[in-house]
């Protein structure tokens, strides 16, 4: 997802959310574990609020996956519009909503450069394989359902907090060598099949990633 585009397509809809929302209207700043945030919330009666919102941010994650070592960036690009039911007499609420998602895991090989590396079981040289690298990307569409509660004072400032679960799809990975189409042909024949298996490990490992827990707290002020 282009994520100019996103923040455009929010900032339009904030605008067209906060025409007809009038006294009812609140906005906010975020931050969790979908990055960094901003919100805009309508409420049309007591007890429901509407809320329209984008979070980005590159977390780090360098680490092993799948017995190779890689230097990993989690791209959060998220936009979402959810219902929340609030209960009487009460700072707790239950939230569904659906996310545009674009969360991505886009991992390159750490420089290895005279190492062997262990591909699908096999092993190959560096200098045969170049680097590996690798994109998980997710459903485009998410559902979202959680639970948060939200403090005001005097109406206008306050805080909330969210729980809950983004169900992401299962992992679209690819897998690619950079020294492929430069090796000897029976190094190719063999790298080919061993990708594969390779992309199919680390497609069972980011599965994992399939559910991703939400935390956040955020700070409002309502008009």
């Amino acid at each position: 997802m282009n994520k100019s585009i996103t923040k455009a397509t929010l900032l339009a809809l904030v605008l067209a959310f906060s025409g007809v929302a009038s006294a009812d209207f609140g906005v906010g700043v975020k931050a969790g574990t979908l990055g960094l945030g901003v919100e805009g919330r309508w409420s049309p009666i007591p007890w429901l609020d509407l809320r329209l919102g984008a979070n980005q941010y590159d977390f780090d994650i360098n680490g092993n996956q799948a017995g190779i070592d890689y230097d990993a960036t989690l791209a959060m690009d998220t936009f979402y519009l959810t219902g929340n039911f609030r209960f009487p007499l009460s700072p707790f609420r239950v939230t569904a909503g659906a996310f545009s998602n674009g969360n991505e895991l886009q991992m390159i090989s750490q420089d290895t450069l005279g190492a062997d590396f262990n591909i699908g079981g096999v092993p190959f040289s560096s200098a045969d394989v170049g680097a590996l690298q690798s994109v998980t990307s997710f459903d485009s569409t998410a559902p979202y359902l959680g639970f948060g509660y939200d403090f005001e004072a005097f109406g206008k400032v306050g805080f909330n907090l969210d729980f809950g679960v983004l169900w992401q799809g299962e992992p679209d990975v690819s897998l690619v060598a950079t020294g492929l189409d430069n090796a000897p042909a029976q190094i190719q024949a063999l790298l080919i099949p061993a990708l594969e298996a390779e992309r199919l490990e680390l497609e069972d490992e980011i599965s994992d990633y399939k559910a991703w827990p939400v935390v956040s707290l955020s700070f409002v002020y309502n008009f």
